[in-house]
């Protein structure tokens, strides 16, 4: 018996639904982790993190200008970038970005 080849919109839905759940788990897991390290999020994290969660659920997508990130993403690269960040923060990591310094640190 052969499988059934999805078609390219089957598999373009599959992937934005991947995305979609990937996006959710995210959020709530860097949620999650900030409450179990009792770590105090600023107000604008934790808006931050409930309006992306609202309108990954509503629309399967967080932006809306598709140059803001790849077709198939949930999320925006700002986004994601801001999610680790956030993450981090829960982790016990240092904020900001992390600069590797130029000329490999001669």
């Amino acid at each position: 018996m052969k499988a059934r080849i999805p078609s390219a919109s089957e598999r373009r839905d599959a992937e934005k639904a991947r995305a979609k759940r990937a996006a959710l788990k995210a959020l709530k897991k860097a949620r999650k982790a900030a409450e179990l390290a009792s770590v105090k999020l600023s107000d604008w994290e934790g808006e931050f993190l409930g309006s992306v969660e609202t309108r990954v659920e509503r629309y399967g997508r967080a932006f809306r200008d598709p140059e803001k990130g790849g077709p198939g993403s949930a999320l925006s690269m700002l986004q994601a970038q801001k999610l680790k960040e956030i993450a981090g923060k829960a982790k016990g990591r240092k904020t900001g970005l992390q600069r590797k310094p130029v000329g490999g640190g001669r």
